[in-house]
């Protein structure tokens, strides 16, 4: 019980302005998790921790206000038809198993080295799974661009079509995403690896959609779609498990699936405007601006734990404040994109129909 009354007094304090920025943060977070299916918690970890809350607090806020979220997403872009639920439920069950063992982890961390400890682990997972995974998504978009086959239909990697390829008995199940055969032996590390990352940084998504896309072989619009019902599975059993510990600030989780809510619906809807390609943008480049954000800090926290010189109270405030800055940029640019590919996509949709009507299609 005194333990979880230590954590307690780590709970920031909440004004206005902190109700008002979580709320955009939130909203900002749900349109890209509606939109490219990655929980969007790589917007919600670092857009929290920038107003001082500790980042393991963060993790373990983020990932209770996501299994509500990511389960309205889901519903909703299944009536599209976008959601895989085979897969999603497959994936999630050995995810769970990821999250549990990520939050050992992260406790283990927090109780060794205290929130400098904590606030550094998570910092520095982000700057190397953004760096990997948002560069990986960039090139690969811009190599579809490239090619002028924006409109085509995407095609299984080389990677994708063995996995299709081995059939190990007993193992094999069917999924309509990929529409082939895959082994559930290939998905289980894969599920496992998702909710590692999972409790470590709050968003599996950088693993559970490229990993469905170019191990699995599924679209990129379905994997989005599908890696919300992960989301729901593996945010379900992690937040009981953070909260067992006295982790989880539920003030913030409300607030920020407050935003969430109106958020992921605008951008689920955005999916169905936009081509394929352009998700892979929006993920990547939103990845790449808030690697720099919590890049800045990583100085901060090794400071903290007497890893290197200590920094002067002067430079520690600047760093805060570019960072905060960065990862206020990091969100209008990402709303900017999103908004706009839906309403281009709509004028375009309107436009066609007029065409249609004109002559006499319709």
């Amino acid at each position: 019980m005194h333990d979880i009354v230590k954590e307690a007094v780590n709970f920031i304090n909440l004004d206005a302005a902190n109700i008002i920025y979580l709320f955009i943060v939130g909203f900002v977070g749900g349109l890209v998790s509606g939109f490219i299916g990655s929980g969007g918690a790589f917007v919600l970890t670092p857009g929290m921790m920038s107003m001082g809350v500790p980042g393991l607090v963060a993790v373990a806020s983020n990932m209770c206000h996501k299994f509500p979220k990511a389960l309205v997403g889901s519903i909703k872009r299944a009536k599209y038809g976008q959601v895989d639920v085979k897969l999603g439920i497959i994936m999630g069950i050995s995810a769970e198993a990821g999250v549990l063992y990520g939050a050992h982890i992260q406790e283990g961390i927090k109780k060794a080295f205290g929130d400098a400890g904590s606030n550094l682990y998570v910092s520095v997972a982000f700057v190397v799974v953004l760096a990997i995974v948002g560069t990986f998504v960039l090139i690969d978009a811009w190599k579809t661009y490239k090619s002028g086959n924006i409109n085509a239909e995407e095609k299984a990697t080389k990677l994708a079509k063995w996995v299709q390829s081995i059939n190990i008995p007993g193992t094999m199940v069917y999924f309509k995403s990929i529409n082939a055969r895959v082994s559930v032996l290939f998905t289980i590390p894969l599920g496992f690896a998702t909710g590692m990352l999972a409790a470590t940084i709050a968003v599996g998504g950088f693993v559970g959609v490229p990993s469905m896309i170019y191990v699995l072989g599924a679209p990129s619009l379905m994997a989005s779609a599908t890696e919300l019902v992960i989301a729901f599975v593996m945010g379900l059993g992690g937040s009981l498990k953070f909260a067992w510990s006295g982790l989880v600030d539920i003030r913030l989780a409300m607030i920020i699936l407050a935003g969430s809510l109106f958020g992921i619906q605008l951008g689920a809807i955005g999916t169905t405007y936009v081509k394929p390609f352009m998700i892979k943008v929006v993920m990547g480049l939103i990845m790449v601006i808030v690697l720099f954000s919590r890049g800045l800090m990583v100085p901060v926290y090794m400071s903290q734990l007497g890893l290197i010189a200590p920094i002067s109270e002067g430079t520690v405030k600047l760093l805060k404040n570019t960072s905060f800055a960065i990862m206020i940029g990091a969100l209008a640019i990402g709303a900017f994109i999103v908004l706009k590919a839906m309403w281009q996509g709509r004028r375009e949709e309107k436009l066609s129909v007029k065409e249609a009507v004109g002559h006499g299609r319709i």
